[in-house]
């Protein structure tokens, strides 16, 4: 079972044995406000119809250190130091491994070659860093200042695009990718969310866009160091 905690959704999918989508991906809102017993409840009517499955993967938008989180900035503050792999374990009687959604997101898309990363693009903005295949955690970028005392959330979260309509947004975006180029110098760039399908502008040669289902997808590699339970 492959779940993404979002700001704005809460989206699961069922995983066969190679990691593919074994159904349709449900997806409901996130709860208002979305402390950890609200969310918890949407997952719990969320996953119920999806059928019976071996263990669990969570994507979550904030730090997430040994399956507790440490930071929500777009959910709530009650999440600071909440153990969600035990609480997703308690709900599911399966076992369960969380990481930054960001970081599962990119378990789905990238090559394993080089220095690649991953910006998402949604109710805030996700980072996620990967060497050779190895995943960086815990990148939080997007709350780095960027410009004018303003972080690269700041810029390019939704609140942004609200707030100064798609075209200056969509500039505010290429001015981030100008910024990320020289300090990291990835090989290679994806970039994933609900907001990635605005980009309709010409992306750098090393900038790949995303689908928004390798947030689920990439679940599977959570649990690439364990056998299959039979």
């Amino acid at each position: 079972m492959a779940i993404d905690i979002g700001g704005s959704g809460l989206k699961a999918l069922v995983l066969g044995p190679e990691g593919k989508a074994l159904d349709e991906r449900r997806r409901v809102k996130t709860p208002k406000p979305a402390t950890p017993k609200a969310v918890l409840r949407a997952l719990e009517k969320l996953i119920q119809p999806l059928g019976d499955f071996e263990r669990v993967s969570a994507g979550f938008p904030g730090v997430v250190e040994e399956g507790v989180t440490k930071s929500a900035p777009n959910l709530h503050p009650d999440w600071a130091g909440f153990n969600l792999a035990e609480a997703l374990h308690q709900l599911t009687q399966r076992p369960v491994r969380v990481l930054n959604d960001a970081g599962v997101q990119g378990f789905g898309v990238i090559e394993g070659k080089g220095l690649e990363m991953v910006l998402t693009l949604g109710t805030g903005m996700g980072c996620a860093l990967y060497i050779d295949g190895k995943y960086v955690p815990n990148l939080e970028l997007a709350h780095h200042p960027f410009h004018g005392g303003k972080t690269y959330e700041d810029y390019v979260g939704q609140a942004a695009l609200e707030r100064v309509g798609k075209k200056k947004w969509l500039k505010h975006v290429e001015r981030v990718l100008q910024q990320i180029q020289p300090i990291w110098n990835p090989r290679q760039i994806y970039i994933g969310g609900g907001n990635a399908r605005l980009l309709d502008i010409k992306l750098p040669p090393n900038v790949k866009l995303t689908e928004n289902i390798a947030g689920l997808l990439g679940g599977f590699a959570l649990w690439k160091d364990e056998p299959r339970q039979r």
